[in-house]
């Protein structure tokens, strides 16, 4: 299945949404890929029905990572509580009233608990990252994942941007994609064909 078009997307996603009981939609892709983008805009077209759960909120904190060495690796696989990640997906799926997610904050780079409220009323989660596909015990989570392929060259050049926006000095921010963020966009490359769904799109949102 591949998407071309907006309102195949959201087509797709209210559809899973009326299933009559709650549906989790992965979107997975590249860093830089557009994925948060589309998850964005496929809550958006849902209103009240759907709620955004992003993979970000379980980035190590920052002096955890220090501690473990892998600061300078930040991204990367080994940085995110991959194991809470999936027991949130597992709460999510659950009949709690109430549950909370944790929501990165790219203005300081720390995770913040709780941030994230989805009743049990709400019939469709949208979670987004880079590692869905990867992951093994999150695949199965989730009722669906949409893989979002896009131009290279625009993707790394909205990571440089992204990374100056947020304080880095743009060699610096260059540097960090060309070095970290390219090494784990190879890695999410390999789990493109475990997708349900690739969303090949020229403008999102």
């Amino acid at each position: 299945m591949v998407f071309t078009t907006e309102q195949e997307l959201f087509a797709r996603a209210r559809a899973l949404a009326d299933g009559g009981r709650r549906r989790i939609l992965g979107i997975a892709g590249k860093p830089g890929g557009g994925k948060s983008t589309v998850a964005r805009a496929v809550v958006a077209a849902l209103g009240e029905r759907a709620r955004l759960v992003p993979m970000d909120g379980f980035h190590l904190a920052q002096s955890e990572l220090v501690r473990l060495g892998r600061r300078d690796r930040m991204g990367a696989p080994d940085t995110f509580d991959a194991a809470g990640y999936a027991a949130l997906l597992t709460r999510l799926r659950s009949d709690e009233a109430v549950v909370y997610a944790p929501e990165f904050r790219r203005e300081i780079e720390e995770p913040i608990a709780g941030a994230i409220a989805v009743p049990k009323d709400i019939p469709l989660v949208v979670t987004e990252g880079n590692y869905l596909l990867l992951w093994p015990e999150v695949k199965p989570l989730l009722d669906e994942c949409w893989y979002v392929d896009t131009d290279e060259e625009l993707r790394v050049q909205r990571l440089i941007q992204r990374h100056i926006q947020f304080g880095k000095t743009p060699d610096y921010a260059r540097a960090w994609v060309l070095r970290s963020d390219e090494r784990n966009a190879d890695l999410v490359a390999t789990t493109a064909d475990r997708a349900d769904a690739l969303i090949r799109l020229q403008h999102v949102g």
